[in-house]
């Protein structure tokens, strides 16, 4: 197979505007689709390698999974371990926690799969996700499992029916993704099934290559073809929009067919192909690998570090960093793990096998234990289970009912989403709740009537106390509301939002002495939406999470002990949930309801 100077160009071409996107230059809006071409890319190689070997009757399975092995394995693991060594160090236990399981899912080549499962409300931000890029290998890794099957099955049964064969699967690909968009755009935007239709588009173009020898037509053609290829690229680049989930299929034809007209039409002899056989695009697109492993994990570890969002300067010398690193990687990794000569196959199987069962039993050890919880705290005073956020917020589910019980205790409906259930949590960590009916719906919206079914008038209608609780009002419903509270003599609240700062994993590295009483700046969001909150609603039906608890623009991440308030800057923990009952709670008009009906406040000392 003959070399193309302007495919190595074409991987920078591709790699770039990725790199660049992930470090927040506004200018390559669109820079995500450097992913889509490179899938265009894969498939274009893979397929003219398979199908060389096959015409030379010398394809073989093992020999192509060891060359796989050698191109990704040896970059991917120095990679992780790199990586790993910085998160343990750096992370917080929830953090470590699902970096854990990244692990485990890119050495297994199913991190696509883990994140379109857990791209949920409780899913970690991405830009704290080292490893959050590996989605792309993982959704390679598997078309490169099935593919080989695929034209050994094709060659031999309708090797005259491979391309239509191979054509169909792309429109069915493609029609898939379009329904996903709308039905289920997680899955959708990780998984191999939506996202084969750009791997084929590849494949289609070297089997025209192949069996036509090539692209017959005219230099004029040729010029104007794969310039509107690099075009389309370029133009998706720089215009597409951040947005790139909601972009969806139609869009992305734009790069992908770009990349494939580029393949097609552009040479050495062209304008298009001289620009991407230029030296320097050619080095890039050598180290185009190592450059796009390396610059995730950079980004991602520099947030992690940072108590506040790293600045341009930051991002421009860890875009330096990302490829010096990636042409050490290339260098010294990546061309003697290719050598046959250098490294035997046994040592490469031996190697992968070897470190693939680390990183597995790594990553089951992270998840398994909560983040090495004892990296931040004496477990003997602390356990996971005050820190998890899923099992302290979801333990409120079983205050869901469908109707108050019949005595005479003072009744209070909480609405809301898991803010609602931190407001739960904070009401029975300030209050002993034996003299109170509590009843948590999240199903309800925030307009009581018309009441939305007769579960919902029950619970309205014997409710004393009513509040909304998920840190933003709606404010068409707001006065319809307030009007029935009066009419039927019901208190009704309104519970603000609240934030906890950019990043608390910077905690990780203070002394143990050292973690108690610290401040984060809360995000200006959340100052804002609470004024604006605070504007609209009656100070008598709007209770401030945040008014009692931020001094200038700063709030507590962590109590007298150093336990922390929150784990992912939301939702709060146990210690979190007392810290606001006790000051934004307990001396409220709420507060003071609560204990003419003889719920006692819990003398839970909180010092600060």
């Amino acid at each position: 197979m003959r070399y193309r100077r302007e495919i190595d160009g074409l991987r920078a071409l591709a790699v770039i505007p990725v790199i660049a996107f992930h470090a927040g230059f506004r200018a390559f809006v669109g820079g995500f689709v450097g992913v889509d071409v490179f899938f265009v890319i894969s498939g274009y190689l893979i397929t003219s390698i398979i199908y060389y070997d096959q015409q030379r009757d010398r394809f073989s399975l093992l020999r192509f999974y060891e060359r796989r092995a050698r191109r990704i394995l040896p970059a991917l693991f120095l990679v992780m371990a790199a990586t790993s060594i910085f998160a343990y160090a750096w992370m917080l236990p929830d953090e470590l926690k699902n970096f854990g399981q990244s692990v485990l899912a890119t050495t297994l080549f199913s991190n696509n799969i883990l994140l379109a499962i857990t791209s949920n409300y409780w899913s970690l931000a991405s830009e704290f996700k080292p490893l959050l890029h590996t989605w792309s290998l993982g959704v390679e890794e598997q078309y490169y499992v099935l593919f080989p099957l695929i034209m050994i099955l094709g060659w031999k049964f309708y090797k005259r029916h491979l391309a239509p064969a191979l054509g169909v699967a792309a429109v069915i690909s493609f029609a898939a993704a379009n329904w996903g968009l709308f039905n289920k755009p997680e899955f959708n935007f990780y998984l191999l099934p939506t996202r084969a239709w750009e791997i084929l588009i590849g494949a289609l173009v070297a089997l025209y290559m192949i069996r036509n020898e090539g692209i017959d037509c005219n230099r004029l053609w040729r010029e104007l073809l794969g310039g509107l290829g690099f075009c389309l690229i370029l133009a998706s680049v720089f215009l597409i929009g951040s947005g790139h989930t909601s972009y969806g299929p139609l869009y992305l034809i734009a790069p992908t067919l770009g990349a494939a007209l580029i393949i097609l039409y552009s040479s050495e002899s062209t304008v298009v192909g001289r620009i991407l056989g230029w030296k320097p695009m050619v080095g890039v697109g050598l180290i185009s690998y190592s450059s796009y492993l390396w610059h995730q994990p950079l980004f991602s570890l520099a947030r992690v570090y940072s108590k506040e969002p790293p600045g341009t300067t930051i991002y421009s010398v860890l875009l330096i960093m990302t490829f010096i690193l990636a042409y050490i990687t290339w260098r010294f990794v990546e061309t003697p793990c290719r050598n046959r000569e250098i490294v035997k196959r046994k040592t490469i199987i031996s190697f992968a096998l070897v470190l693939s069962a680390v990183f597995v039993s790594f990553g089951l050890y992270l998840n398994s234990n909560y983040g090495v919880v004892s990296r931040l705290y004496d477990t003997s005073k602390v356990n996971a289970a005050d820190l998890d956020k899923r099992i302290y917020n979801e333990r409120v589910m079983r205050r869901k009912a469908d109707n108050f019980p019949p005595d005479e205790k003072l009744k209070i409906l909480i609405i809301g989403n898991s803010f609602g259930r931190d407001f739960v949590n904070m009401t029975t960590e300030t209050f002993n709740i034996d003299n109170l009916d509590i009843v948590y719906r999240d199903d309800f919206t925030e307009c009581i009537a018309p009441f939305q079914n007769k579960i919902a008038e029950n619970l309205y209608s014997a409710a004393n106390v009513i509040v909304f609780a998920s840190g933003g009002s709606t404010e068409s419903c707001l006065a319809n509301n307030i009007a029935f509270s009066r009419d039927r003599n019901k208190d009704l609240f309104y519970i603000g939002t609240k934030s906890f700062g950019y990043n608390e994993n910077w905690i990780m590295r203070l002394d143990r002495k050292d973690r108690s009483n610290q401040w984060n700046r809360v995000l200006s969001e959340s100052l804002q939406l609470d004024a604006k909150e605070a504007l609209l609603i009656p100070s008598s039906n709007y209770i401030s999470l945040l008014r009692p608890t931020v001094s200038g623009g700063s709030i507590p991440i962590t109590d007298a002990e150093g336990r922390l308030l929150s784990v992912d800057r939301v939702h709060v923990t146990k210690f979190g949930a007392i810290f606001f009952g006790q000051r934004a709670i307990l001396g409220s008009r709420y507060g003071e309801i609560l204990r003419r009906k003889g719920a006692v406040p819990i003398l839970s000392a909180l010092a600060m």
